[in-house]
């Protein structure tokens, strides 16, 4: 969706308000397909800042379905974040040197559709659990540790003394 933000460049103080919901129904994320489940409407505010300038504001809150980083349940997380962005006018960015706006500024249009899988994407989750002492699964077996414990040995003998047993295990007798 492009919006034209002309009036807003030219007129100090002027606020235009734009709608926009997400019309995905799966957002894409390091080539893996994340359903969105919930997408609350964006009201997108635009305040002239003057001299071909502008700032943006919104609230974006969508709900995705995802597996935890650990077990690999399927679970749903809201994310849920605040945008706050700062663009300028082609004039001005050719003085600002500013290329982080690039991508969604098309002349005086805005792409609000790239700025917004733009934030997502910046302020997507590094760690997602189940629940907050989720155990993982069993690095044998595969057998999810939240469920109860396997029968796997997982001793993990010390490696400084591994040296020793190569000696004892050399001269074992047949």
């Amino acid at each position: 969706m492009l919006v034209n933000l002309t009036d807003v460049f030219i007129s100090e103080g002027k606020v235009m308000e734009i709608p926009y919901e997400i019309s995905e129904e799966y957002f894409l994320y390091q080539s893996q397909k994340f359903f969105i489940l919930q997408k609350d409407p964006i009201y997108l505010k635009v305040v002239g800042l003057g001299s071909g300038k502008a700032e943006i504001s919104a609230g974006i809150c969508l709900t995705i379905r995802i597996n935890c980083d650990r077990c690999l349940k399927s679970v749903e997380k809201k994310i849920s974040f605040p945008l706050c962005r700062k663009v300028a006018s082609p004039e001005c960015r050719e003085l600002d040197d500013t290329d982080d706006e690039l991508e969604f500024m098309e002349g005086y249009q805005l792409n609000v559709d790239n700025l917004v899988n733009s934030e997502i994407l910046m302020n997507w989750p590094l760690k997602i659990l189940c629940q907050a002492d989720c155990k993982g699964i069993c690095k044998l077996c595969g057998k999810d540790l939240n469920d109860g414990d396997c029968k796997c040995d997982t001793f993990i003998p010390d490696p400084r003394m591994a040296v020793i047993k190569d000696i004892f295990n050399a001269n074992k007798e047949v």
